[in-house]
């Protein structure tokens, strides 16, 4: 993904906690990924992800844990991909259940905006 390409089409890549923490507290609604490199299924979720993205009001992001070894205590990931759903810069829902479909996903995120 070239970085000029807008992020309501397509997830932002986050370097940090720091740039996690901007990112989510300058959105009402976010969903952020927690992946690593080489997960197959971090890598099937990406035009998930877009579609959430473009269908949404939701901000979508992605941030490698390995990046910032204190993200993996801070929201305890023992598995990716993580998905955390954000309301007002503050986490209120997560799940790690491998690959989510897009329908299920829309409806996740939507189900927190209500």
């Amino acid at each position: 993904m070239s970085d000029d390409e807008s992020p309501t089409t397509r997830p932002t890549n986050l370097a940090d906690e720091d740039a996690l923490d901007e990112f989510v507290s300058g959105h009402d609604l976010a969903l952020v990924e927690f992946y690593t490199e080489g997960c197959t299924i971090c890598q099937s979720m990406e035009p998930v992800l877009g579609n959430v993205a473009r269908e949404t009001e939701a901000a979508v992001a992605l941030v490698n844990p390995r990046d910032d070894p204190p993200l993996v205590d801070r929201f305890t990931v023992k598995s990716v991909p993580l998905f955390v759903l954000f309301v007002d810069g503050e986490p209120v829902d997560q799940r790690a259940e491998g690959f989510i479909g897009a329908e299920d996903l829309l409806s996740w995120v939507e189900s927190a905006a209500a």
